[in-house]
């Protein structure tokens, strides 16, 4: 007898959708569903998204097509006209089971209302290695390049002692890593009784878990890191050595212009601290190409900040003009010297990462071993390739035996 179709859901974007993602799936359990979970953050997501309905539909023709998710927050009426699609949900209402017990055609709160948000339902990760878990939402900055705080509404925080027993619960189910999320990240904490800061936080979740044996976090805004997070990030030995950072450019002028809070000597300045109190810690960044005004030296500030803040896990993206964003109203670069430049942009991150990898031939190494076996990370997030499959989900301490341009190989090392 055939098993009943089983809902799936398309996850695009940032960690904190992969984590809502997961309580999503047990919240439709049991339906003939596809839920594609958008992202907003550049033109290319949004089509991305698009692209994601047509395809679920020509897959499963007969099943729900349910669009969620920032895109669809910010322009749930392009969702909803799109054929395919049978039903459009805004972020703070995917969360809930109310939402999905309706067959509401359109169910979109106003997101700048919301004032909360919790550690969802979700059991496991059982399609990830490490589990996912929110700690804050929302954005009360405004960078000129920036629609997600309309999609995701003002920052707010999850209280401690709820992430501590999220947590607890996830490593108790056989995750060994646990990395938190959020929008903005660094903001944690203001909104809540005591003012805790994210360093707080990560004091509690270490103390109060102590079966957890890795924690990894996700993107940080360098100019909130306080001593107490800085010291965390670089000694304590169940944080991993990976941290990235929301950059976006090298220049100062054009970081005034993106309404960004730091400026490019405060960037190298943190990272030298960091690798200096830690030489292993490895460093990712964010970085626009062609952001309006950008000339060639402003350009060239942004290429050199790969070499001077050591980054080898660069994410970077052409700048995409966003409607309703100050910076759509600036003056333009060309698209295709937009293109151009970020092509030079990941070509110099290639460059970094692979001299970065081939300082790591010859190390041990414990690894976390994701799907299908034969892959996963190490603490600072380079990916490795196993010459013999292990279990998903182990820890395993490996010998790191070579490298190529992106990633290296490795074999076990006895037990």
């Amino acid at each position: 007898m055939p098993s009943a179709p089983q809902p799936e859901v398309i996850s695009l974007g940032c960690r904190l959708n992969i984590a809502e993602s997961e309580t999503i799936r047990a919240l439709v359990a049991g339906r003939d569903m596809v839920v594609v979970n958008s992202c907003a953050v550049t033109n290319a997501a949004v089509k991305a998204t698009r692209v994601a309905i047509r395809r679920a539909k020509r897959d499963r023709p007969d099943a729900q097509i349910v669009v969620t998710g920032c895109a669809a927050q910010i322009d749930p009426a392009s969702f909803a006209a799109m054929p395919e699609v049978d039903r459009v949900i805004g972020n703070a209402d995917k969360l809930t089971s109310q939402t999905w017990q309706t067959d509401a055609p359109v169910v979109v709160s106003d997101i700048m209302q919301v004032r909360e948000t919790a550690p969802h339902l979700a059991a496991s990760f059982s399609a990830h290695a490490r589990a996912f878990v929110e700690v804050q939402n929302g954005c009360d900055h405004r960078c000129t390049f920036c629609a997600i705080p309309f999609g995701r509404g003002p920052s707010r925080s999850v209280p401690a002692g709820a992430v501590v027993e999220r947590i607890a619960g996830l490593v108790d189910a056989g995750h060994r890593e646990i990395v938190l999320t959020g929008v903005d990240l660094t903001s944690y904490g203001p909104d809540l009784p005591g003012a805790p800061t994210l360093g707080h936080l990560v004091e509690r979740i270490l103390n109060h878990v102590p079966k957890l044996e890795r924690l990894r976090l996700s993107s940080l805004d360098g100019i909130e890191i306080d001593d107490r997070l800085f010291a965390l990030l670089t000694t304590e030995a169940r944080i991993m050595p990976h941290i990235h950072l929301s950059l976006q450019a090298g220049d100062d002028m054009i970081l005034k212009r993106m309404k960004r809070r730091h400026s490019r000597t405060e960037s190298v300045a943190l990272v030298d601290r960091l690798k200096t109190a830690r030489p292993d810690i490895a460093i990712g960044a964010d970085l626009i190409a062609g952001f309006p005004t950008e000339d060639a030296a402003m350009f060239a500030n942004t290429r050199a900040l790969i070499d001077d803040c050591h980054i080898v896990h660069p994410h970077i993206f052409p700048y995409s003009p966003r409607v309703g964003t100050p910076a759509a109203r600036m003056p333009q670069v060309e698209p295709e010297v937009r293109r151009h430049r970020a092509a030079l942009l990941r070509q110099a991150g290639e460059t970094s990462r692979a001299n970065w990898l081939q300082t790591l031939v010859g190390t041990s190494q414990d690894l976390l071993v994701e799907r299908p076996g034969d892959r996963g990370h190490i603490g600072n997030f380079a990916e490795v390739l196993l010459d013999e499959p292990a279990i998903p989900g182990d820890i395993v301490r490996i010998a790191i035996t070579g490298a190529t341009s992106d990633r290296l190989s490795a074999t076990r090392e006895p037990s």
